[in-house]
């Protein structure tokens, strides 16, 4: 899934909002730092404070870095790839490599792709054709996965386990930047590794069991609903408008229909962007909105989102001129 090029509707900055965005977009810098600053206080109080309260704080750090890393890759703070890169690369939930994670999400951001089995890296969906060479016990995972709840529980697991499997192949083939991003990866790892474990004594295993796989999963709560398969590529993408809880954890991604529409706005001119376009937005996209994540929830808990394969079995191309 490496991208070839950047597509016009996956750059990370489009060239006229360049006049609009600061060159040094200082909202961003401080988030940075909170963040940063966070994890290493909390890292540093294992062992001061009880553990049932550092895990869920790191665990929701760690959903909020992931989030950063997001705003990090879309060309933001500044208008330096190389500087931005440095403020995103540090692996502080240490199973998914920077680079990978840029390339891959702008690979999603090719919206006329988007949903399709095979050239969306984020679809939930499989092609008919792979849905039967599946065994019946990985039919059942996939479809758990569809409901919220399953996806936040076994969600991480399987997801965090089938991208290190995918990524293992795509190293061993030598697929275009894959191992350089990965030897990079595993070097950064080391002072993390080092850190939590040597330093502030926290057992790698209760790190990635307490704090990692519960971060993504929160995080996986936004990307659930985000997309749904059709024919039309503007009816592909919804949004959650409500949401002042998760929303700003997620840096307002739940905004997802504007954020695809418009992938280089900065995470603090989203609410006021939304407002302006949301007639149209909504008129683009048949009307599809979450109130809020409850709604989400209230609705899909324990029932499946969509169907696990691809209704049309790829995604209609739909180039825009």
């Amino acid at each position: 899934h490496e991208p070839m090029s950047a597509p016009t509707t996956a750059m990370a900055r489009p060239r006229d909002d360049l006049t609009a965005i600061p060159a040094i977009e200082w909202p961003t810098i401080a988030l940075i730092v909170i963040a940063y600053g966070s994890w290493f206080t909390l890292t540093w109080a294992y062992g001061e404070w009880p553990t049932w309260i550092v895990a869920p704080c790191l665990a929701v750090l760690l959903t909020f870095h992931s989030s950063l890393q997001h705003e990090i890759l879309h060309g933001h703070p500044t208008r330096s790839a190389a500087v931005n890169r440095l403020f995103g690369i540090l692996p502080l939930s240490l199973w998914i490599p920077y680079d990978r994670f840029r390339a891959l999400h702008l690979t999603h951001h090719v919206n006329d792709r988007l949903t399709d089995p095979i050239d969306d890296p984020e679809s939930n969906y499989v092609t008919p054709e792979a849905w039967q060479r599946r065994s019946s016990f990985a039919r059942w995972i996939f479809e758990v996965q569809l409901t919220l709840a399953g996806r936040m529980l076994i969600g991480s697991w399987w997801r965090i386990g089938w991208f290190l499997h995918s990524e293992a192949r795509a190293f061993a083939r030598n697929e275009p930047g894959v191992r350089a991003a990965w030897i990079t990866h595993l070097i950064l790892c080391v002072p993390v590794v080092y850190w939590v474990t040597a330093v502030c004594d926290i057992p790698l295993w209760l790190y990635i069991v307490a704090m990692v796989i519960p971060g993504n999963a929160i995080l996986l709560i936004r990307s659930f609903a985000e997309h749904r398969a059709r024919a039309d590529m503007n009816e592909r993408t919804t949004t959650v408008e409500g949401s002042w809880l998760l929303g700003p954890l997620f840096l307002f991604n739940n905004l997802h229909s504007l954020h695809h529409a418009e992938p280089g706005l900065p995470w603090y001119r989203y609410n006021a962007r939304y407002r302006v376009r949301r007639d149209g937005l909504l008129a683009a996209n048949g009307g599809q909105a979450y109130a809020t994540y409850f709604e989400v929830a209230r609705r899909f808990l324990f029932t499946m989102h969509d169907q696990p394969q691809h209704p049309l079995g790829r995604a209609p191309s739909q180039r825009i001129a």
